[in-house]
């Protein structure tokens, strides 16, 4: 992960792109790709092109990955932060199977 980040920095700084990336541009540009992304899916979710999917994914997690960048926070960590306060809201024996909301289970 460190070094797909080093990467994604060194790529910005080559072309001197980090002036736009504001922490509220880059949570817009999460939205627009993540939008594109949705958009593979629009009138056949069985029927997608995968390599258009796969583009929009990148675009999304390589927006993620700068705003963590950004922010100066851990992507690894935020995500285990994450899954690890869901498990206590969505708890195996209650959550299994069902896709109910943490306050309805």
């Amino acid at each position: 992960m460190k070094e797909l980040q080093e990467k994604i920095e060194k790529f910005n700084e080559e072309r001197d792109w980090d002036q736009f990336h504001s922490p509220a541009n880059l949570a817009k540009s999460i939205s627009i790709e993540a939008g594109e992304l949705l958009e593979c899916f629009q009138w056949n979710e069985d029927n997608y092109d995968i390599e258009e999917v796969k583009e929009e994914l990148a675009d999304v997690l390589n927006y993620c990955i700068q705003m963590a960048n950004k922010l100066g926070v851990d992507p690894k960590q935020i995500v285990l932060d994450k899954m690890e306060k869901t498990a206590k809201k969505y708890p195996v024996e209650k959550a299994k199977g069902v896709s109910t909301k943490y306050t309805k289970l």
